[in-house]
């Protein structure tokens, strides 16, 4: 655990200076402290003088390091600094260094310095009399180039990267330790050449890590993340599914298992054989001969014709399956369903809405009737959809349990034709259904999410084992 803060401001002397005593005060070992390397930033931005600046940083640091505690410099805006004054950049850094810092961390703050010459920069940094194992680098990820930016200071000879889970940050993000890491720990030549502290156990909880945070912030995960994405070990096309039976390495750069990632071969109009089989064995279900395989790769084709996408609604693909062989369990039967809408003035006048859902099942011999508002615990309408689901989810009788942690995380909606006679697609991703999503289609997206959301309700209770 590092505090992290800024050097000595003008004016103040370090063991006078509140901000960098709340830093110390916070009793970690480590003290990261950033501070100004580049000329123009210090007359402009702090107003000071050059070398007032190189006082700042030399007292911050000696007051670290005697308390204590180790010392990093953080060299704000250094890459661009050093174009514009490589002399003045170098001697904040050797500020810091001489008096003690344990690390030198070059920063690209405004992510536009491309890997070439953060390699340059930083062996220029190394000939200057600063070793390797005492740099590090700190990427803003404003070109796309964060990743390749700290491998290039790694190959310079750097030896600490800072970067965040899932590269969050400011602007376009930083680094993304969730890529960099497995990187260094499976390619080569860094597989053979570092170590990290983190083994292969620990690397098994890479996606679970990556998307835990997602769902702590609220926020739907990237599918297309390296290494960790849900579609990054996908395989759409007949031709690489056929491929990947017979050997995964053919398209695969690594075993998705080592990053505790899934293998997933999605269904679409694209699909051939192969894709079918490997997606009907990785869901467990039996029974498919060439003809019915045939019949379902049919239908398949004529539902994404209508404007269903099999290749992101795995659930309803392995619901329609089940249905095309004739297993597909009947755990309810949906009678009707009303949804409205109402737009009123409330007690002070403002326009408000209100939705309500009444939704009319039979299980078994038994007749339910559910109904549910939209109205969340502060007061606010959340529409229609809403209320549809809470209302579909309220009462299921014997099934209720199982479904009890489910929770609807994402609800993509798209038209697939123009006009008034429109068509509407709704994707539907729930928490407990591990990247397994529902789609549903309808002129009328109300009935289009209906249509998903009992796709979804069905695959659970298919997963839970329910029993009819």
């Amino acid at each position: 655990m590092t505090a992290f803060g800024m050097t000595k401001r003008e004016g103040r002397s370090a063991e006078n200076d509140e901000v960098l005593a709340a830093v110390i005060n916070a009793d970690t070992t480590s003290v990261c402290l950033v501070g100004k390397t580049y000329d123009f930033h210090v007359t402009k931005a702090l107003g000071i003088s050059l070398s007032n600046n190189i006082v700042n940083i030399t007292k911050s640091i000696e007051h670290v390091v005697a308390k204590g505690r180790e010392a990093i410099f953080d060299a704000e805006h250094f890459f661009d600094g050093y174009e514009a004054n490589p002399s003045y950049a170098l001697e904040c850094l050797h500020a810091a260094y001489s008096t003690g810092s344990r690390w030198i961390v070059l920063c690209d703050t405004n992510g536009g310095t491309l890997p070439s010459k953060i390699y340059q920069i930083t062996r220029d940094v190394i000939k200057s009399g600063i070793p390797g194992s005492n740099l590090g680098i700190h990427c803003h990820n404003d070109t796309e180039n964060a990743i390749a930016n700290s491998l290039a200071a790694i190959d310079a000879g750097a030896r600490q990267v800072q970067g965040t889970i899932n590269g969050l940050g400011e602007r376009c993000g930083n680094t993304n330790l969730i890529s960099l890491i497995p990187t260094l720990l499976l390619k080569e030549p860094y597989k053979s050449k570092f170590s990290l502290g983190i083994s292969e156990e620990n690397l098994l909880e890479l996606t679970k890590t990556s998307r835990l945070l997602d769902d702590i912030l609220n926020r739907v995960s990237n599918t297309h993340s390296a290494y960790v994405g849900s579609s990054a070990f996908a395989h759409k096309a007949g031709l690489h599914a056929s491929a990947i039976l017979k050997d995964p390495s053919t398209y695969e750069h690594i075993n998705p298992e080592l990053v505790g990632n899934d293998r997933i071969i999605p269904m679409s109009n694209q699909a051939g054989q192969s894709n079918l089989k490997k997606r009907l064995s990785d869901a467990g279900i039996e029974g498919f001969e060439k003809d019915s395989l045939s019949r379902l790769l049919d239908t398949v084709k004529i539902n994404e014709d209508r404007g269903y996408s099999y290749d992101t609604a795995q659930a309803s693909f392995e619901l329609l399956a089940l249905k095309e062989l004739d297993k597909l369990p009947i755990f309810f039967k949906v009678v009707r369903y009303r949804v409205t809408v109402e737009r009123r003035q409330n007690k002070t006048g403002d326009s408000v809405t209100l939705s309500e859902a009444v939704v009319v099942v039979n299980i078994g011999d038994e007749k339910k009737l559910s109904v549910s508002e939209s109205m969340d615990e502060v007061g606010s309408d959340r529409g229609p959809i809403n209320a549809l689901s809470r209302a579909l989810a309220k009462d299921l009788g014997s099934y209720q349990s199982a479904i009890e942690d489910m929770r609807l995380v994402d609800f993509k909606v798209r038209i697939t034709s123009g006009g008034t006679e429109a068509v509407t697609r709704v994707i539907i991703d729930c928490e407990d259904q591990a990247g397994r999503s529902t789609v549903g289609v309808s002129p009328n997206i109300v009935d289009a999410s209906f249509e998903a959301l009992l796709d979804a309700i069905n695959w659970k209770l298919i997963k839970e084992n329910c029993k009819v």
